[in-house]
């Protein structure tokens, strides 16, 4: 038995299997020829798949350019964080480089081994 041959047989014993009324019968007839005419109207060589909502795998271009759409929006939404936080940084530093310099305790005094010492002498008073 060939494909075509299984073919048949399994529509035959569906077709068997199936009693439909009027109603549905003539809803699937008139589905089925509007299919049969889209097909005919598609272009040549173009995949025709099921469905045709938005998002389907026939919307190739449109679901392309959503990709990229929010691909760059991604891109623009890591770069806005990556250049606050570098703001953020710099500001801190700034700060911290603000206060050393504006405080009357020398600079060397740090690198000192008895800075721990003058703290204690320093928050008794």
């Amino acid at each position: 038995m060939n494909e075509l041959q299984f073919g048949n047989r399994i529509r035959q014993i569906l077709d068997e299997g199936t009693r439909l009324d009027a109603h549905t019968t003539e809803r699937l007839r008139a589905a089925r020829e509007l299919a049969l005419e889209r097909r005919r109207l598609a272009p040549a060589g173009a995949p025709a798949y099921a469905g045709g909502g938005l998002g389907s795998i026939g919307d190739g271009p449109r679901f392309s350019r959503s990709l990229l759409v929010a691909a760059v929006l991604l891109a623009l939404g890591l770069a806005f964080v990556y250049s606050a936080q570098q703001k953020r940084r710099v500001a801190e530093t700034v700060e911290l480089d603000t206060q050393l310099l504006s405080d009357e305790l020398p600079i060397d005094a740090y690198l000192d081994k008895g800075f721990e010492a003058w703290l204690k002498k320093h928050r008794q008073h």
